[in-house]
Formats: structure tokens, sequence, C-alpha cells
């Protein structure tokens, strides 16, 4: 008998410890669920709100878009986001009440929010639930997904630059001839993406660091003895074609790209969700 009375209450405590766990990922099946039924919908989408249908990329789910329900409203909602460690351009939160499961839910949102889960701009999505209450935030991150990591957007904004130099340009009121491509330098990569990433850290957007120090002290820190150094910042631009649209329509940015003094270049970004900007971008410009 006493052997039996251990055995229950083992099995009980074990229940006990796993009921939430249980609870918690029935939750997130009926998640799953409604972000499939969304993006099948994005894929297979019907007419809505008398605009023709459009199929449309899936929806990313992001679980620093699955806020607490209610938390962010009244404007807050890209304060709350960056919290959570979330930079968004756009942004729109939905809440609906008395959906059941995955499929009451997506009926409810098909029905008064079509517009919301057709809208192009948004790439990602996170979902809160609790009980028959449901959040859905849809969001447009600031660094495009696409841009993947420095390396590659070191190459892309390489590309760029030597193909905005391979014609004729005027750079506000100063015509510019085609200027040679400018070579790729790790030293002032380095130093590129050192002062990008203090900027997104630091949360501050200057050529002058918090030390003191210019774009040629940060040059000659990371090994680059050139005897003229030119730089390019950039803050919020979602990719590198981006940052460098931006650069080519300030006569000054535009001066240094196009510069044929120049003859290496170096470049970098970072993303920081908690700074104001998100994202921020470094062209270093050097002549040895």
């Amino acid at each position: 008998m006493r052997h039996v009375v251990r055995s229950s209450r083992v099995i009980s405590l074990c229940l006990l410890i796993l009921s939430p766990l249980l609870a918690d990922t029935a939750h997130a099946s009926a998640e799953r669920q409604l972000v499939a039924a969304i993006n099948d919908y994005r894929a297979h989408p019907q007419r809505c709100d008398r605009r023709p249908a459009q199929r449309l990329a899936p929806l990313a789910l992001n679980s620093n878009l699955a806020l607490p329900i209610g938390y962010g409203y009244g404007g807050g909602m890209r304060e709350a986001l960056k919290s959570s460690g979330y930079a968004a351009v756009s942004v729109r939160s939905i809440r609906i009440v008395g959906a059941e499961d995955a499929e009451d839910a997506f009926d409810l949102l098909q029905s008064d929010y079509c517009g919301a889960l057709l809208d192009s701009q948004y790439a990602d999505i996170g979902i809160s639930r609790s009980r028959n209450e449901w959040q859905v935030v849809l969001a447009q991150p600031v660094l495009d997904r696409r841009t993947g990591d420095n390396r590659s957007a070191g190459k892309a904004l390489l590309a760029e630059v030597n193909a905005a130099r391979a014609r004729p340009r005027m750079c506000g009121r100063q015509r510019f001839a085609a200027a040679r491509p400018l070579s790729w330098n790790p030293a002032l990569g380095a130093a590129a993406q050192g002062h990008s990433k203090a900027m997104a850290y630091g949360n501050y957007f200057a050529h002058r660091d918090p030390d003191g120090d210019m774009p040629a002290d940060r040059a000659r820190a990371a090994g680059y003895h050139g005897r003229q150094i030119g730089e390019n910042i950039a803050a919020g631009q979602s990719s590198p074609g981006k940052a460098m649209a931006g650069w080519l329509a300030s006569p000054g940015h535009c001066a240094n790209l196009m510069n044929p003094m120049f003859t290496q270049v170096g470049a970098g970004f970072a993303s920081q969700a908690r700074s104001d900007e998100g994202v921020y971008w470094t062209m270093l410009f050097g002549a040895p």
C-alpha cells in the first residue's frame, strides 16, 4: 500500500509540472496555425475592399512582435517593440475578441481586416493570445532581412559606389566626370564598421565620436595611413541601395562618392533596435 501511495504522489506532481507546459504548447500551436492561415491567404488572396488580388510573400513569425495583449496601444507601439528588440519602420496592431481557436481568429481577421493582412509593406508578424482574445502585430523592420551580414552589405555598397562613379554626375551644382572604380580596403572597412557599431550602440549620429576622434583618426587606428580620408554616414535606411540613394541625393555626400582623388573604400553597417534610428551606415574613402 505504501508503494501505491508513493507512485500516486509522483504521478500527480508530474502532472502539475507539465500542465502549464501543455497549455503553452497548445497556444504556440494555435499561433502557428493562424500564421499559416494568414500566409496561405496572402499566397492565394481573394478580393478585398474592391482591390484586385495580388499574390504576396509570406509573413515571418517573429517572437519579438508577440507583445502582451494591450501593451503598446495609445501610440507607443514602436517604443514597445524597441524595448523587445525590434526596430520597425511601420507597425500595425490588431486585437480581436471571441475567437476560440485559430480558425475562428482567421475568420474574424479576414472579415474585418483583410486590407491589413494583404498589405505588402509588412514582412513580419507576431501573435499573442489570452483565452479567446488575440493580438496580431504586423510590422516592417528597419533593416531589410535580405541585407545579410556586413560582408555581403560591403560588397553591395562597393558595387553601388562603383556603378555611381561609372558615369558623369551632377552633385548639387558641381559637375563630376566619370571616375575610376574604387578598390576595397580591409582597414577602411574595419574602421567604417567600427564607427557604425559605435553609433548604433552609443545612440548618436555624427562624424566625431564621443572620444573626439574623427574619420582620419579611426582610419589610422585601423591601420590605414593614406594621405586623404573622406566619410559618408547615414541612419535609418533599410538596405545598402537606400543608403546609397540618400548619399547621391545629397550634394556633399555625392561629391565624396565621385571624388576622383579617392581610390579605395571600406563600408559597414550596424543595427540596434533600441537606438533612435535602428540602423547606421558608414562609408570611408581613402587615397594612399
